[in-house]
């Protein structure tokens, strides 16, 4: 059902699921790049073709008033010219592989530098900033399929990869997103999103109650590149009971000092047998909302949204500064291509990567 004024309201219930289309504006060369806005349950989501990028998602307080819980732009421009990652799909590899390179059946690889010396997040021409085609899909709740394919040597990854990821708002205020990729040639592969999430609707995020399911975590070098698992007893990593993030974020220890704050790796405590695993629970105390968020993967990076500094302007003209949004990354650890003795990320012919990511919202 196409989305109008009219018909949201009754989507609200998502008995009729609705999905809207509109022009959000041309790229520098001409190409449309598209807005779809889902509507089902109490959620609203829009997303444009550039980069898969959510630039809204409404949520309700608990007295019921809706408000954006993600930063991002009004216009396109400001996406293509100086986006830090806003609501982006991340890939080839989210987070940061070291020295741009990596070995893969004895054939280096030689990766865009776009982070010092280092590759992030895929690199300067990474997912978040191709074109992807969109289809709304059916199925339970409103779903939208968007589609890109990685051809063999971009940003210096081999592999024409096919990637296909699926946004779907279900009937219990959740929003998941489900991951697919072949290859022809043996790569690597970690798909992420990088939404920074502020549960209040404005203003700082470092108020948040946060919960991470995880007991220990990498610590980082100088170039924010892991160097060791060490376990997050007794320091301002212990997230394992529900901590405002601002309680802690300025203590003096050496990995904070690395960060600017939070920028770091978590790797889960899974159990049992069900693959979608809680990793985090964020609680906005001000306007009650909650956000769970499960996954299949090993780990989540948070970031607490240290470099943004002020200078840029956002939805309705809101500047956005140290800690205005939060990032919640379902990810495989970063540099995992060069650490052998960490899970792997390689993906050969005849496999398919899958990765699914749950965020169920509530109120407190």
């Amino acid at each position: 059902m196409l989305l109008t004024e009219t018909n949201l309201e009754a989507s609200m219930t998502c008995a009729s699921p609705a999905i809207g289309r509109r022009e959000f504006g041309h790229l520098p060369d001409g190409r449309v790049v598209h807005e779809y806005t889902l509507a089902c349950g109490p959620l609203v989501l829009s997303a444009i073709t550039l980069g898969g990028i959510v630039t809204r998602l409404l949520v309700p307080d608990r007295a019921g008033r809706l408000a954006n819980v993600v930063l991002g732009f009004d216009v396109l421009s400001d996406y293509v010219e100086r986006n830090p990652h806003f609501g982006v799909i991340v890939g080839r590899y989210g987070n940061r592989i070291a020295g741009a390179r990596f070995m893969l059946d004895g054939h280096v690889h030689a990766l865009s530098r776009n982070d010092g010396d280092n590759c992030l997040h895929g690199g300067a021409g990474g997912f978040g900033t191709r074109l992807w085609q969109a289809e709304p899909a059916d199925g339970g709740g409103a779903a939208l399929v968007l589609r890109y394919t990685a051809e063999d040597g971009e940003e210096g990854f081999p592999g024409r990869l096919q990637v296909t990821v699926r946004y779907t708002l279900g009937a219990d205020a959740s929003w998941r997103i489900d991951y697919e990729a072949t290859t022809d040639r043996p790569t690597v592969v970690n798909l992420t999103h990088h939404d920074y999430f502020n549960l209040t609707g404005g203003g700082s995020a470092l108020g948040h109650r946060l919960h991470l399911a995880a007991s220990r975590y990498t610590e980082v070098g100088p170039g924010l590149i892991p160097t060791r698992v060490a376990a997050v007893g007794g320091s301002p990593f212990d997230f394992r009971q529900p901590t405002e993030i601002e309680s802690r974020i300025r203590q003096d220890h050496p990995q904070l000092g690395f960060g600017r704050g939070y920028d770091h790796n978590w790797l889960l405590d899974r159990r049992g047998t069900d693959p979608l695993q809680p990793a985090a629970r964020l609680e906005d105390p001000a306007s009650g909302r909650v956000m769970e968020v499960l996954t299949t993967e090993p780990a989540i990076q948070f970031y607490s949204g240290n470099f943004l500094d002020g200078t840029l302007l956002g939805c309705g003209g809101r500047r956005y500064r140290q800690g205005d949004g939060l990032c919640l990354e379902t990810q495989h650890s970063p540099d995992s291509p060069n650490r052998p003795d960490w899970p792997s990320t390689v993906l050969r012919p005849g496999q398919t990567y899958r990765s699914s990511t749950l965020h169920r919202f509530s109120v407190a």
